[in-house]
């Protein structure tokens, strides 16, 4: 049964639950077209019709063809509304593992990555994104959602470009770690430490690309080789209430950055994060920002025993790298030689 373990007093969080697989190559593909029958009946399928987009959704009559975009409950879900009811106190502190968990497909074609698709379609998928972030802080219980991407490929091996949506019932360790600090240093200096951070970074040497509403640049202390972060310029806590012209700056700093990274290092995994405030009232607030991690080393036993991490590339360097390659593709998309 899937439950929640808190590793002692380390506030360390370990979800219990059955390897959850999705399957790659086309043929077997549960996120291709054809394969619909593989997946949970979608919520929303986005289908391009007369130069508009329709929002229609499967039924138990038919699957929707021609599809764009495609979100539908897990079937391998990290959380579910149906966990077992059964709690234990600490040491050994137990919960279950209460939520919902949604796979956005974000393109129709296998082959595509996140570097690839339009900013278009990066715009309707983070419109998608708003949609189902916005439902799901209206149900019970639900504190946090999790958005990420695990974006695994190589020669062989190529896997679907989805992204996973993990609403829970607790506020992740991460996050409530990020606003305990950022809380702190509000009340003791009276800035957001992002704020601090983005004037800091903006036209700085870690900088490797802006729009009119996002800076995207390689942190200080970087933990990989070309990681970097994306975040607004102005200091905003809510990413549902974005505004539409945000919405397609987003989709091109993403597509651009993203693009970048692909030209720096040759097919790079990655994963990509959103730090998001809380949607519902509440104190655990923060500037939400993106965070990519390209997976470019194994970490040590310093790293994961102690927590002291090891970076063989300068975050300057790395920037100057990712920055050039960045804004060709920014030029490119944008249509200017």
């Amino acid at each position: 049964m899937k439950h929640i373990r808190n590793d002692y007093d380390q506030n360390k969080l370990t979800i219990i639950l059955p390897d959850n697989v999705i399957s790659s190559g086309t043929k077997n593909c549960s996120l291709c077209p054809g394969n619909e029958h593989m997946t949970n009946l979608s919520l929303v399928s986005l289908v391009a019709k007369d130069g508009m987009l329709q929002r229609l959704q499967d039924s138990y009559d038919g699957y929707i063809k021609n599809w764009t975009i495609r979100i539908f409950e897990s079937k391998n879900p990290i959380v579910s509304t149906k966990s077992d009811e059964y709690y234990s106190d600490r040491p050994l502190y137990r919960e279950p593992a209460y939520g919902y968990h949604y796979i956005i497909v974000a393109s129709s074609n296998h082959d595509e990555t996140f570097s690839t698709i339009s900013i278009e379609q990066w715009s309707n998928i983070i419109v998608i994104i708003q949609d189902r972030l916005k439902w799901l802080y209206t149900q019970k219980k639900i504190t946090y959602v999790a958005i990420y991407i695990n974006h695994r490929k190589n020669k062989s091996n190529i896997i679907h470009p989805h992204i996973n949506m993990v609403a829970f019932s607790i506020i992740p360790p991460t996050i409530e770690k990020e606003s305990n600090i950022s809380h702190q240093i509000i009340n003791e200096k009276g800035i957001c430490p992002m704020c601090q951070i983005v004037n800091e970074e903006n036209n700085g040497k870690r900088q490797i690309l802006q729009t009119d509403s996002f800076i995207a640049f390689c942190p200080w202390a970087s933990i990989y080789p070309f990681e970097f972060c994306i975040s607004p310029k102005k200091h905003v806590s809510s990413f549902a209430q974005i505004t539409q012209k945000e919405i397609i700056d987003l989709a091109l700093i993403l597509r651009s950055t993203l693009g970048g990274l692909s030209k720096s290092i040759e097919n790079p995994s990655y994963d990509l994060i959103f730090h998001l405030s809380p949607e519902k009232k509440h104190n655990k607030q923060i500037h939400w920002h993106i965070e990519v991690y390209p997976l470019t080393k194994y970490l040590s036993g310093l790293e994961r025993g102690y927590g002291i991490h090891l970076n063989n590339m300068l975050p300057e360097q790395a920037a100057k790298i990712l920055g050039n390659a960045c804004r060709k593709e920014l030029a490119a998309l944008v249509g200017i030689n």
